[in-house]
This record gives structure tokens, sequence and C-alpha cells, in this order.
């Protein structure tokens, strides 16, 4: 099979090449042992207990005591909390002052774990430290967009090993986000429907590409998946944003992430990845089109001069043979 495939949510374009497939397998062959063991203290760590810079602390849990998971401000922030949010133009280039929010989630004190080894009660930590420092950095009304977001691995973009997940609230709304956000409108101007909606209760019929199914989510990997086990965790009940879920749907979705990502770690040998939880921005929660969902990208294959060039992508791997892959991967 050689296709070109659209995903109808984002309207990018993919193209399935089996000409050039891979087995979902090999790409676990290449990553059996690839992550030796590691400690679970190192004396140097910043986020291992003993190293806290209380100055850079914004969240601690428990509040008291020896902590299981901390906030505190990036280090190095790609943004400054300080500062008005000024736009500026000299008539042909446009800037924003780079004013904004950069922290980092502690998911743990121990170094050496993961989500996928955690617990459901550990993830449900780290997504609720999330809604409680979005309930107050939302209230500033220089931020427009908030990201949510784990970088898992040296490929996926991280440099500490100590497990963490990092948010940025943003001045403006990327354009990467802004052109999802009108493909949502597009759609729903053109069918009547939320674009997210469908395309879940059409994996749930065809059955081929879901991954795990729960009461408040399922998780499957889009007809145009741009890589091999690319996948989506989308919320069964309409709603924007996250922020909006609810106490029960967090927890369901701690279990349902926790058992996502031990598909992926043992199926495919703890592979580099990201997740990255997409919202609508602050400002249009309530637009009735849009539809908050979580992301999922291991990492394990690289873009080339083609992905660049083109903006569209090349998947080896047919969606539906990662998610058979997937949904019998079993925990060793």
């Amino acid at each position: 099979m050689l296709e070109i495939r659209q995903n109808i949510a984002t309207r990018e374009w993919v193209i399935v090449s089996s000409e050039r497939a891979k087995r979902p397998e090999d790409f676990a062959q290449e990553r059996r042992g690839a992550r030796g063991p590691r400690p679970g203290y190192v004396a140097d760590c910043p986020f291992c207990p003993g190293n806290e810079e209380m100055e850079l602390e914004r969240l601690r849990m428990p509040a008291q005591g020896d902590w299981h998971l901390r906030v505190v401000q990036n280090k190095y922030p790609a943004l400054r909390e300080q500062g008005e949010r000024e736009r500026r133009s000299d008539g042909i280039n446009y800037a924003i002052s780079g004013v904004g929010y950069h922290e980092v989630v502690i998911e743990s004190p121990l170094h050496n774990t993961c989500p996928a080894l955690e617990t459901v009660d550990e993830i449900e930590r780290t997504l609720t430290a999330f809604r409680l420092r979005s309930e107050v950095i939302r209230a500033d009304s220089r931020i427009e967009q908030i990201v949510y977001f784990k970088n898992h691995g040296p490929d996926a973009g991280t440099s500490l090993a100590h497990p963490h997940t990092q948010l940025l609230a943003l001045p403006m709304v990327p354009y990467s986000i802004r052109s999802r956000v009108d493909a949502a409108r597009r759609y729903f101007d053109d069918h009547g429907l939320c674009v997210l909606c469908r395309m879940r209760e059409h994996e749930e019929r065809e059955r081929v590409r879901i991954i795990w199914e729960s009461e408040h989510f399922t998780a499957f990997i889009p007809y145009a998946a741009y890589s091999p086990f690319h996948l989506w965790i989308v919320p069964r009940r309409h709603q924007a944003g996250f922020m909006d879920a609810t106490a029960v749907e967090v927890r369901d979705l701690s279990e349902v992430l926790r058992a996502v990502l031990r598909k992926i770690y043992f199926g495919l040998h703890d592979p580099d990845y990201n997740y990255i939880i997409r919202t609508a921005p602050e400002c249009e929660q309530r637009l009735g089109y849009l539809h908050w969902y979580v992301s999922i990208v291991p990492r394990v294959t690289r873009t080339a001069g083609f992905e660049m060039g083109s903006g569209m992508f090349i998947n080896t791997t047919p969606p539906e043979e990662s998610a058979q892959f997937l949904r019998s991967a079993q925990e060793a």
C-alpha cells in the first residue's frame, strides 16, 4: 500500500508508504537494551531530594514533610514572569515581549522512574499539579495559551533524566495551534459537528486503530498518523479545554495514560517520546467546535529534508499495523 492520507482535524497530509515499510516489531528490536538501568538517587541531580532550590518552588505535594511532587520555575526559563506584554513593529518585522511562565513539574523524588512505571496516583498527581498551576496562571491577563508537555529521553528533547514534565504559558497563540483551531472551525462550519468527536466515534465503530478505551476516553492511532505509533487520547465528553475536565475524568485519564504508556514502554522497549496536552487557547475555552486531547509521539523515526521541505511526513508503518502491535503488547 502507498497512499497519501489527510488528518481531518489538522488538514495535514501524510504519506503512508508500505513500500518503505518497517514491521512494528522492528522498532522494538532496535530499542532492545538501549536504555540501561539508572540509580534511584543521583547526588548532583538538581531534581533529586536534598538539592531543592526553594526560591524556585511554586508548589509542593504534600505541602509539609517529604515531598512526592514539586513544581518549580525553570532555572533557565524560555519566558520571564515580570514585565508587560508589548507588541512591537518596525513596519516590516513584528515582535511581542517574552513574558509568560515556564515551570517544571518534578514528578517523583525517584531519579529512575517514568510514567509507565508510576502508579495511577502518581500520574494523577502530575495532572493535578498542571491544573493547580493553571488556575493561578490563567488569571494573568497577559496569557493566551498554556502548553503542557513531557519530553522523555534525549531524542525527545530532554536534558535531565530525572522524571519531569513542563508547562509554558505564552502571551500569544502559536501558529500551529491557531491553524488547528481554524481547521476545527472550518470543519464545524461545513458539517455542524466537532471534528474530534467525529474522529473518535468513527474509530470506535471501525475498531482497527483503537489502543485502549475507558468510560471517559478513547486512545487510538489516527488514520493519518504522521509517524509510527503516534496516538491520541480523546475525551468522550465534548469539552474545549483540559481545565474543563472533572476530577473523575482526570482520574480516568491517569489510568488510560498509564496503560497506553506501558504498552509503549514494554512493546517498544522504552523509546523516547513526547506527550502534549492539546487544549484550547485561553480566550476560546467556550467555543463549541474545539475539543482538547492528549497526543503521544514515540520518537522512533527522524525527520529529514523531505519533511522540512514539504511540511509533510512519511509514515513507514501503516497506522492499522501500529495499533495492532500496541494492542497486543504484553508487560515484561
